[in-house]
């Protein structure tokens, strides 16, 4: 990982010593320089911090879900590392499979005043039971009790990773 920065670190500092170059700079002006550099440098420490977070959450939300398993009875996974599948599993679903579930059901969703959004989140958990193996949910009220808890613990966890303002 460290040779792969050093590699694009250095490959936009030809870029940009070549793009001085060719518009007829025969000195590289310092101040742009430092200015190239502290910006770049910012922005791979912004991109890594993303995906530190990210790799946080999910590894919480595993946790989550190793917790919730030996708490409710209809809840069962199998390993530390099918929880961590689970984990990206339900963000995958959350992300793709949730806005269409959203969408598609806006009727009910706006004739309950948004309750119906526990039952999108229980049928994300049962997608989730049926397409990692560890994983096993033993029906429709498991998933819906699993679901508000595991939103519950999620958002208590992911409030520690906020940073104080």
């Amino acid at each position: 990982m460290i040779w792969f920065n050093a590699l694009i670190l250095s490959e936009a500092k030809l870029l940009f010593l070549s793009l001085n170059t060719n518009l007829g700079i025969a000195e590289p002006d310092k101040k742009a320089h430092i200015l190239f550099w502290y910006t770049f440098s910012n922005l791979i420490v912004v991109i890594k911090l993303i995906k530190m977070k990210t790799f946080l959450k999910i590894l919480l939300t595993a946790l989550a879900v190793i917790v919730l398993a030996t708490v409710l009875p209809g809840v069962s996974v199998s390993g530390y590392l099918s929880a961590i599948i689970v984990a990206v599993v339900i963000a995958l679903l959350n992300m793709v499979v949730k806005p269409l579930l959203i969408f598609f059901t806006l009727p009910a969703t706006i004739v309950t005043f948004g309750l119906f959004l526990f039952v999108i989140n229980a049928i994300i958990i049962l997608l989730a039971d049926k397409l990692v193996g560890g994983f096993a949910v033993s029906g429709f009220f498991a998933a819906l009790l699993f679901s508000i808890l595991l939103s519950i613990f999620r958002s208590v966890l992911f409030s520690l990773l906020k940073e104080k303002k």
